[in-house]
């Protein structure tokens, strides 16, 4: 799940790592990469079930398989992506947030985080990861910052924190002593045990300044079990793994951080506006927000 006013976001990262991008990687963007176009991918799958072009015969399938089981989730994934929208906004705006590192970044669409957090304040500062190579041709969209901020993109897993954090792309974009908005948005429920979940939130936020945020939403079957845990398997079924978390079980990924109002919730309910009045059996995400003391 991940969503939006009309497209999506994916965050699949299946394990192993890749070199960072650099100068070099972009002006090879252009030139065929291997995409595996006959094997679904969910960054593709989403895009085609919110009406995108970057999909192939082999995602449009799995598509039509999940949705069948899952009629909902294409509503399920405009409401992650409002939710998304509301978090930039709110954390720009309220908490006077800065920077930002978004994992798991997928396709493009405006708009994205940047657009949100720069019309608040255009002297933010993001950087975007996924080891998508499909994200990765269209990765230039993600650098089109306000000219008083900066977005810088890199070719990574979110298996390997410590790459992330050191890397030359973070590095020269946010300063490590000042407060950062990590946001893993429908990225976790493709990692299976909870306890590398954890681990790996572990390792992503204890270098942060103290007021850093996690900003987290996952897929949850709480509030449609037949339809949700169906849909699931077929996305199994499909070649890609996903795991719904009750809210039980996603509320321990904020531990040791201050939860914000109204805490771990479906996305609908997170500070909602009009575009969020969607009917709960229709949101099969949980999502949250909470300040690093």
């Amino acid at each position: 799940m991940k969503g939006s006013n009309s497209h999506s976001r994916s965050r699949h990262f299946p394990p192993g790592r890749k070199p960072p991008v650099t100068d070099e990687t972009f002006r090879d963007a252009s030139e065929p990469r291997d995409l595996r176009t006959s094997v679904p991918h969910s960054a593709r799958i989403y895009d085609y079930l919110l009406g995108g072009k970057d999909n192939f015969e082999a995602d449009r399938t799995a598509a039509a398989n999940i949705t069948r089981d899952w009629p909902n989730l294409p509503t399920s994934m405009r409401a992650n992506r409002d939710f998304m929208l509301r978090v930039g906004r709110y954390l720009a705006a309220e908490h006077g947030i800065r920077q930002f590192l978004d994992i798991g970044t997928g396709l493009p669409t405006p708009p994205n985080l940047h657009d949100v957090v720069q019309k608040v304040a255009p002297e933010s500062r993001i950087v975007y990861v996924d080891n998508d190579p499909i994200v990765l041709v269209h990765a230039r969209a993600l650098l089109v910052s306000d000219p008083a901020g900066q977005t810088s993109y890199l070719d990574a897993d979110l298996r390997d924190p410590e790459t992330i954090l050191a890397s030359p792309q973070l590095r020269g974009t946010l300063d490590l002593d000042k407060p950062v908005a990590l946001t893993l948005l429908a990225i976790v429920h493709f990692i299976l045990d909870d306890a590398e979940v954890q681990d790996l939130i572990d390792r992503l936020m204890r270098p942060l300044a103290p007021g850093s945020v996690l900003a987290l939403s996952t897929c949850t079957a709480d509030s449609a079990p037949a339809e949700v845990n169906a849909g699931v398997a077929a996305y199994t079924a499909n070649g890609v793994p996903v795991k719904a978390r009750t809210k039980a079980e996603v509320t321990p990924f904020f531990d040791g951080l201050d939860l914000v109002d109204p805490g771990v919730v479906l996305v609908n309910h997170w500070h909602p506006d009009e575009a969020a009045t969607i009917p709960d059996a229709y949101v099969h995400m949980h999502g949250g927000c909470a300040i690093k003391p």
